[in-house]
Parts: structure tokens; sequence; C-alpha cells
């Protein structure tokens, strides 16, 4: 049996992770906390003795400057895919959670609905997000079965991941809190993802924001 294990990194915080504003596809840097956070986060790895075999981050500029604290500690380049990109949100990007309802009622609704075929007029619906996430991550599992992969992502592609390692359906209520830097490991046992834990914040100093990209 080969076992493929997956370390899952959200980036670090943002200022539109404060302002409770939706990022999507927006490319947004990581604030001074976030900054902060990235390096706790590959110290609390590095001390760790854990690993990893290769590094891939998205390539929104918050995925790419929390990979690259992890690049500074483990001597390993990361590999960029856009594939790991976060979910589009079409004309809800840009939007605070207190004001998406009063600019775009009808979409905020959709989205609090989690209508899977509604792209957000002119993003990504849920059933197109899934099919990317699924591709993604069943390639990389392709390409390194056997190793350990550590992956710097968003809130919306771990949420999706964790459905798929638990089964979860996409139209559910969400259930994963998914923090900024945050570690969460999920691993394929050549059969079926399984989820092994979830949500591990203890290495950071502070609270770690929620994500609302979902």
């Amino acid at each position: 049996m080969t076992k493929t294990r997956f370390c899952l990194v959200r980036h670090g915080e943002t200022d539109w992770n404060v302002a409770r504003r939706l990022q999507g596809h927006t490319d947004i840097a990581l604030n001074a906390h976030g900054l902060t956070q990235a390096i706790q986060l590959a110290q609390s790895l590095k001390q760790s003795n854990l690993q990893f075999d290769v590094i891939y981050t998205s390539d929104l500029q918050r995925a790419a400057l929390t990979a690259n604290a992890l690049v500074e500690y483990f001597k390993i380049p990361a590999i960029t895919n856009s594939d790991l990109r976060e979910r589009h949100l079409g004309a809800l990007q840009g939007l605070t959670i207190n004001e998406a309802p009063l600019v775009q009622p009808d979409l905020w609704q959709a989205h609090l609905a989690r209508e899977l075929d509604h792209d957000m007029s002119g993003g990504e619906s849920i059933t197109q997000f899934a099919q990317r996430i699924r591709h993604v991550l069943e390639k990389l599992r392709q390409k390194h079965l056997g190793q350990t992969v550590l992956l710097v992502s968003h809130g919306g592609v771990l949420d999706m991941m964790y459905r798929i390692a638990t089964n979860q359906a996409l139209g559910a209520e969400r259930i994963a809190v998914v923090p900024n830097a945050s570690l969460n490991w999920i691993f394929h046992d050549g059969y079926s993802w399984q989820l092994d834990y979830w949500a591990d914040t203890r290495h950071l100093d502070g609270v770690a924001l929620n994500n609302v990209d979902l």
C-alpha cells in the first residue's frame, strides 16, 4: 500500500482578510502579520523535523509569499501552479461580507445557498471549482506517489480538499474551519483520500482569521 501525504497550508493574513473582503482571484499581498505567520509556520515545520519531497503553491502572491518562507527553511524551490488558485467569485470579489448583501443581494443569496452551478456573474461555479481542485489534487498525487507534498493555497481550495477527503457533499454547509497559516493534513492510502488532522494553529502567536471566500 502506497501512502501519499499532503500538508495543506492556507496563506498568511492579508488586509482584505482583516476587512472580511472577498478576495477570490484578486491578487492581494500579505500584510505584516501575515508575513510573520509565514515565518512562524516555517519555523514550526522545520523544528518538527518533517521532511517534504516537493513544495507547490498557488500563483497568487498571498500564497506565493507564504511559500517563500517555507522555501527559505527547507531549501526546496516552490513550484507555482495556477490551478491551486482560490475560487473566482465573479462580481462578489472586492466586496466585504457586509457590502455584498447590499450591492449584490441575489448573488450573495446564491453564494450562501451554495448553488452549485451559479458562476457569480463571470466567476466560477462550485461545480467548476470542484472539478479543477479534484483534477489538480489527483494529478499531483499521481506524480508524487509515496511522497510527502507541502502545498500552499487558499481557504476555499482547502475546504474543497477537506470535502474530497471526507466525502462531504458540495452543497453541504461548510463544517471545516480554515485559519490563515494553518496546517492541515490529508493522505491517500492507495484506495481513497483520508483526513489526518485539520486546522492546526498551535505554531502561531495571536489570532488566525477564518476564511470567508467560500
